[in-house]
């Protein structure tokens, strides 16, 4: 694989998962850990990734609460205003963190009044400027890639918790295996959430669909509703009617 191929192979990878390690990177593209981090050090410095120990961040979702280039941005935008929909007057709603959420909270009817639990810095920063919702932010350790609260503090918070809704921010979805994550502590966080909830969806562009990370959130069949910025009916879904999952 030439240089460019796997730089455009590591800032898709970035881009759709936020994170990547080095190691999962060398595994996929059967290169040594050597030249990933070389290919890291010069997207690093071209601009282009945040550069930590092990792997790399998605500068787009790092950078800035009001960056313009986030990754697949329209899609978000559709994917937040199907899921705005199913929210209604009165509920709690628990929400963890990503742009997928950050858009979904943009996209809150004005109208709206109802109480928005979440673990998330960005998130809540948009929520307070809701004029007829609650916010409640749960507050522990931040995890600077996800950037939301992590521990037992939060998880402990979180069960105290009867939630209407919960919007899960997606990292990967695979019929087979369930929706999975990179980072343990934002694991433990977000299966609390799932356990607090009377309803759980999962928003997820279409590019994480049949991908998978190291670490289970959950089964596919723990999630109630998927949603993509795809028809819903769309060939790609049919394992997951299939499953019992509603489709929007």
């Amino acid at each position: 694989m030439l240089k460019r191929e796997r730089q455009s192979f590591i800032l898709r990878q970035v881009n759709l998962h936020n994170k990547v390690l080095s190691s999962d990177l060398s595994q996929e593209m059967k290169v040594s850990e050597d030249t990933i981090r070389r290919d890291l050090n010069e997207l690093s410095e071209n601009g282009k990734i945040i550069k930590v120990h092990g792997g790399a961040l998605s500068k787009s979702f790092h950078l800035s609460l009001k960056n313009a280039n986030v990754y697949s941005l329209d899609e978000k935008k559709t994917i937040a205003h199907k899921a705005s929909q199913l929210i209604k007057d009165e509920m709690f709603v628990l929400t963890t963190g990503g742009t997928t959420i950050i858009e979904l909270a943009k996209a809150l009817p004005s109208e709206l009044s109802a109480t928005f639990i979440t673990v998330s810095l960005p998130v809540a920063y948009e929520y307070i400027h809701h004029p007829n919702i609650e916010v409640i932010f749960i507050g522990d350790k931040i995890s600077k890639s996800a950037q939301i609260s992590i521990g037992g503090e939060a998880i402990s918070k979180i069960r105290q918790i009867k939630a209407d809704l919960c919007f899960l921010g997606t990292n990967a979805i695979d019929i087979n295996n369930g929706l999975t994550d990179s980072d343990w502590e934002v694991v433990q966080v977000k299966k609390a959430m799932i356990e607090s909830s009377e309803k759980v969806i999962s928003l997820a562009i279409s590019e994480k669909l049949n991908t998978t990370q190291r670490i289970k959130i959950c089964e596919v069949s723990d999630i109630d509703v998927l949603i993509t910025e795809m028809e819903p009916y769309n060939d790609l879904l049919k394992p997951y009617h299939q499953a019992g999952i509603d489709i929007l």
